[in-house]
């Protein structure tokens, strides 16, 4: 698993595992509103033509115009209405008026937005610490390929053919690169992104995620990036939000976790992939790190 994957953002995303939940065609006239809560789950929506605003918990409202692309690794609430919201605010009722189209808003007025939505998940079972190395939020103007992307995973999504589970899966995992990458990643939040922006801890990146079982020190990783220790370290833990080290052990963990659901490989092979010396080396670190033993975790669904 993961190898040959030397690029970070790739092998982030490979493991994160996304799969299609729901994909439809949002049409709206008139004076809108549709509410969401008690969500857990990436969001992802392209306005095909109009205008909306997006309210997520926590953000300033966000107004969306045709050409516009956003994605929420980890939504959890959002308001999305027209582009001057109804009075009195209340949620709407979205009306199903085909197979994967919903129409909001009163039904004589003239449809003037509409927007491609999907809901997906993640199915990997290292799921917060993943997304928590990615930007809350991702908004783009005018990204013709993402604009592209986002009707071919519609479409997959009504099909019935053979293959269409792997294809979205390759089109999720397109769809998720061409958007943490489309934006200056130094001006988002620390995280991967931005560490990835800088040339030197770029380095040092790379190293951690296509050796995840070789030896691995700050000292090695200051070399990689050509950087003093002491440099590298505070460089890498302002840009990224931890330290280096503890970076490369939720790392670890979280190729450990996948390896342990699907699993096929023994205690003792998973250690060596994650680099410790021996399953009982792992075994310590891995209850340490999770508060569980890699037997218990492996027999767990969720979470």
């Amino acid at each position: 698993m993961l190898d040959g994957i030397d690029d970070p953002l790739s092998s982030v995303v490979t493991l994160l595992k996304p799969a299609v939940s729901i994909s439809k065609m949002v049409e709206a006239g008139g004076q809108w509103q549709v509410e969401r809560h008690d969500m857990a789950s990436p969001f992802y929506c392209a306005i095909v033509e109009g205008f909306c605003r997006v309210e997520v918990t926590g953000r300033k409202p966000v107004t969306l115009a045709a050409g516009d692309f956003i994605l929420i690794p980890d939504l959890h609430s959002f308001v999305m209405t027209s582009e001057v919201p109804p009075k009195p605010k209340g949620p709407g009722q979205p009306l199903e008026i085909g197979p994967g189209r919903v129409r909001l808003g009163p039904a004589d007025a003239p449809v003037n937005m509409r927007a491609l939505v999907g809901h997906c998940r993640f199915e990997t079972p290292a799921r917060d610490l993943l997304v928590s190395l990615l930007p809350e939020m991702i908004h783009v103007s005018g990204h013709n390929r993402l604009m592209a992307l986002v009707p071919a995973i519609h479409e997959e999504t009504r099909a019935d053919r053979p293959g269409r589970a792997l294809i979205l899966e390759r089109l999720l995992e397109v769809l998720l690169i061409e958007a943490l990458r489309s934006g200056p990643a130094v001006d988002m939040p620390p995280g991967l992104l931005r560490g990835l922006s800088h040339p030197q801890l770029a380095a040092a990146l790379r190293r951690i995620h296509s050796d995840a079982g070789g030896e691995i020190s700050v000292t090695r990783l200051a070399k990689d990036a050509g950087m003093s220790r002491s440099g590298f370290f505070e460089k890498f833990r302002k840009e990224i939000g931890r330290a280096p080290m503890e970076y490369v052990t939720d790392w670890r963990m979280a190729i450990a976790k996948t390896l342990l659901r699907q699993g096929r490989l023994s205690n003792t092979e998973i250690a060596q992939r994650v680099g410790y010396g021996s399953a009982s080396a792992f075994g310590m670190a891995f209850v340490r790190y999770q508060g569980l033993s890699p037997g218990v975790f492996a027999g767990k669904r969720g979470g």
